[in-house]
């Protein structure tokens, strides 16, 4: 079954996250994405690990890549040489989009710009992905997914209160802007995509920033500021909406819940046999229940200590209240609930050993994303992409080879 991008051709210049999340979702759709690596090294997030894929780690099967690049064909092309150089612009003159996340003013030294090829292809969507965007005073610095969570805001909203135990700003465990930056792209990509044909427009130079994408993606901790100008408290596991929502420790483990109305609250004190808070004027609604979280969470903390925490989940489950066992990676996966909606799913042509991968989480009823071809090796694909889409012969593709071209 073909995909919704079909026919849709991606130069990927992007290496570590963010923009090669961005560009692997645009080919689970479907797109043909060509990543254009270094000879002989190739994306630096190959080798962000341990753990590696397979038993030769110098084949660059780092989990960090791994992540980030299956679906696509990898080219190898030294565009710091002009004919390298020529090479991207012929393989662009033909594309549809041209991802990149260099710094400001690198691809321009190139010839790879977006005045430069969008001026060779009118049609074509160039989306550029950096730190701090293409303009402002922050615009020549580089960055690091962290240093996003930290100046965007989301690491001030993370973490115990100050003055608590381990109390202070906390950054994610995962790289969350780049993830966020990603979606954030191709959602931009489509959109483009959209006006071009659907429109009778042309192409677009699309500037996409990780600072920006934080700070859109904190919502409703960013509304809570603007509208009252105070900074959110920082709660841990608890949340800053519906009292209660976080962690609550149970005789042999933990699970979290979000009682987030008063219709839930209500059966949930049935469930925990807690009658005597319906009848307290602190918790009658969730407005005072806010008011008095620090009256109500403890007497809720000494109830989930007195059982385990199957025990409590089964009746909160059953009493329709949102509620769920705190998992580690092994838990998930093996949760009925991720193993019906095949979470996990085995690549295809994988030459980094026996290999999983994470599935894509949009389900189409018509055309589903279903191709997993693994990750490729560094240049894996180059005479086949080039012979194919440029037309090359064996002859100039080894006289490319042998001056360190390709």
């Amino acid at each position: 079954m073909s995909g919704k991008l079909d026919g849709v051709v991606v130069i990927d210049l992007t290496r570590v996250l963010a923009g090669p999340l961005a560009g692997q979702m645009l080919a689970d759709l479907g797109a043909e994405v060509i990543k254009v690596e270094q000879p002989g090294a190739g994306d630096e997030s190959r080798r962000y690990g341990p753990p590696f894929s397979g038993d030769d780690a110098a084949a660059g099967g780092s989990s960090f890549f791994l992540a980030a690049n299956r679906n696509k064909k990898s080219v190898t092309v030294d565009f710091s040489q002009p004919a390298g150089r020529q090479l991207v612009q012929d393989l662009a003159r033909n594309a549809d989009v041209v991802l990149e996340n260099f710094r400001v003013g690198t691809l321009a030294r190139h010839g790879l710009d977006a005045t430069t090829l969008r001026a060779l292809n009118p049609r074509l969507v160039y989306c550029s992905i950096t730190g701090f965007g293409q303009s402002g005073p922050y615009a020549q610095r580089p960055g690091y997914d962290a240093i996003f969570q930290a100046m965007g805001g989301l690491m001030s909203s993370i973490g115990h209160p100050d003055g608590e135990p381990n109390g202070g700003p906390l950054r994610t465990g995962l790289s969350i802007t780049d993830v966020i930056t990603s979606l954030y792209a191709d959602v931009a990509v489509i959109a483009a995509l959209y006006a071009r044909d659907a429109r009778g427009g042309t192409g677009e130079h699309i500037d996409i920033a990780l600072l920006d994408s934080t700070v859109a993606a904190m919502s409703h901790v960013a509304m809570y500021y603007l509208i009252s100008g105070q900074q959110p408290p920082r709660r841990g596991n608890a949340g800053n909406g519906g009292v209660p929502s976080q962690v609550f420790t149970c005789s042999d483990g933990a699970l979290m819940l979000t009682v987030g109305n008063d219709a839930q609250f209500r059966r949930f004190c049935a469930a925990l046999e807690m009658p005597e808070l319906l009848a307290d004027e602190r918790f009658a609604t969730g407005v005072q229940r806010i008011r008095h979280r620090d009256a109500l969470v403890p007497l809720l903390e000494a109830r989930f200590r007195t059982a385990g925490v199957a025990h409590w989940l089964e009746r909160l489950i059953a009493a329709d209240i949102p509620a769920g066992p705190i998992h580690d990676m092994a838990a998930v996966f093996a949760d009925p609930q991720a193993v019906h909606r095949g979470l996990r799913r085995p690549a295809t042509g994988s030459s980094f050993g026996a290999l999983d991968v994470v599935a894509n989480p949009i389900h189409y009823a018509e055309a589903p994303v279903q191709s997993y071809e693994a990750p490729p090796r560094v240049g894996q694909h180059t005479e086949e992409v080039l012979a194919r889409r440029l037309g090359l012969d064996a002859e100039r593709l080894q006289a490319l080879r042998a001056g360190g071209v390709i």
